[in-house]
């Protein structure tokens, strides 16, 4: 490997060029790929429609409760012109409701309209609202039945017999266009910004990703490539375009996936990404413990319970470590001692997988084995790799009786360059573990910061070691 590779950007007109790349430091082995000119998942994050269009915690998206607000302002709003339309006439308000809705003739009556749109009210509030479809064909059925309806008044009315034809037209134009505008609205609107919002991250961490696999597919030299060859069969172990070496003595073989498995997966570390780069930023973190450059914070969190978050600095490039705790999971027990097996039971794509780990005894044998079957997804947002992590569930490793099933909420490891520096990097863990234990909280999250604590000095001697046979 030279110091002078050519380093492959995009810029953002879409054209390519090459920039030496120099001064590379002997710690990092990913060839850093520049995404400086791609849009970050930040830049989506800030998307006023994006926002809009987000169901957080299975609630109901902004966009869509704007929409049921203008549907419910539909029905009010024509009940309230046909009042003023009624007072209008001079008439007393109870012998009006009598002769408009008891004597009802469509003649003469206008109180149909407001009937239309109190149907249109309830159909669309059922649809759109309890049952959360995502479809126009319910919105168009009640759009053209109004209109259908309202086209027929206009030649069925008597405009003769009234005294103030233009608040009685005004009521019908009123219907009309209102119908139109809530079918444009969800058309346009809600539903677009939904799908948009609901793939968003994904898209964006693929944006992310785009330099680092064009980079395969324009031929450029990778270490980690031995030849020019991208195929795997669909679910392989060799699922990376980095031909990560799998263990010979794997006995968990991956399951062949369907298409629809694979979506919810990709979606679901997407959303992982998301949460984690969240937590990330939350500024009440509280220190509980700091040894040197080490430090453990947690926090409280109304449904996770305790997160725990570590924060330390380690001699390496932030790709360098990326590699090493993603690409080498398998080798986590030989420089883990706190982790009794692991290894990746299925590749979803290049930076989706699914891995299996087992824990040694913890707390002094207090806390037995548990066996963890996560799901992990890691891209670049902003200046930083982020690894995510969170329980899943997988039909080839079901809960067994020989290890307690934990489960881990999200959480991750979150890599930036210190300073602007290749061969250092600032590492954070964060982690949310459920480990279906009765032992006294305030024990076990003494226990889980001296973990945090082994795990950080555990993996500066790993990479110390690794980067010394490298020097």
């Amino acid at each position: 490997m030279t110091s002078q590779e050519p380093l492959l950007r995009e810029g953002l007109s879409g054209q390519y060029s090459y920039q030496n790349q120099t001064n590379r430091s002997s710690l990092d082995m990913s060839h850093s790929y520049s995404v400086n000119t791609i849009p970050s998942i930040h830049d989506y994050i800030i998307s006023e429609d994006l926002l809009a269009g987000q169901r957080l915690d299975g609630r109901m998206s902004a966009v869509r409760r704007f929409f049921c607000l203008f549907v419910t302002f539909d029905f009010l709003f024509i009940s309230l012109m046909w009042l003023i339309c009624v007072m209008l006439n001079g008439q007393n308000i109870v012998n009006a409701f009598i002769e408009q809705i008891l004597h009802y003739n469509i003649h003469e009556s206008l109180f149909d309209i407001v009937l239309v749109a109190f149907m249109r009210f309830l159909l669309l509030i059922l649809f759109y609202a309890i049952l959360y479809i995502n479809h126009w064909i319910v919105i168009s059925l009640s759009t053209g039945l109004s209109s259908a309806f309202l086209i027929g008044k206009v030649f069925a009315f008597d405009w003769t017999k009234t005294s103030q034809p233009v608040f009685e037209v005004l009521l019908v134009l009123a219907s009309f266009i209102v119908s139109w505008g809530e079918a444009w609205f969800l058309d346009f609107r809600v539903i677009p910004q939904e799908v948009h919002a609901n793939r968003y991250l994904i898209s964006a961490t693929e944006s992310e990703r785009a330099p680092l696999i064009r980079r395969f597919i324009q031929g450029v030299p990778s270490m980690y490539a031995e030849s020019t060859t991208f195929y795997s069969p669909r679910s392989s172990l060799q699922g990376s375009l980095l031909h990560e070496e799998e263990p010979e003595n794997a006995v968990i073989p991956p399951e062949q996936l369907t298409p629809d498995q694979e979506t919810h997966y990709k979606h679901l570390g997407a959303r992982t990404l998301q949460s984690a780069w969240d937590l990330y930023q939350k500024t009440d973190w509280k220190l509980r413990r700091q040894q040197n450059e080490s430090r453990v914070f947690d926090r409280k969190d109304p449904q996770a319970g305790t997160i725990f978050k570590l924060e330390t600095q380690i001699d390496a490039s932030p790709r360098y470590i990326l590699d090493e705790l993603y690409f080498r999971v398998a080798n986590l027990p030989n420089w883990n001692p706190t982790v009794k097996e692991s290894q990746k039971v299925q590749a979803i794509d290049e930076f989706t997988d699914i891995t299996y780990q087992v824990s040694e005894n913890g707390a002094g044998g207090i806390v037995s084995s548990r066996d963890f079957v996560n799901l992990r997804q890691w891209a670049r947002i902003e200046n930083a790799y982020v690894l995510c992590c969170v329980k899943c569930d997988y039909p080839q490793l079901p809960p067994n009786n020989k290890y307690v099933r934990g489960e881990n909420g999200v959480g991750g490891y979150i890599l930036e360059c210190i300073d602007g520096e290749n061969d250092k990097c600032r590492f954070t863990w964060i982690i949310n573990p459920h480990l279906k234990v009765r032992v006294p909280k305030t024990i076990l999250d003494r226990q889980i910061w001296s973990m945090m604590m082994g795990f950080a000095q555990n993996l500066k001697t790993h990479i110390n070691s690794l980067t010394g046979e490298t020097k």
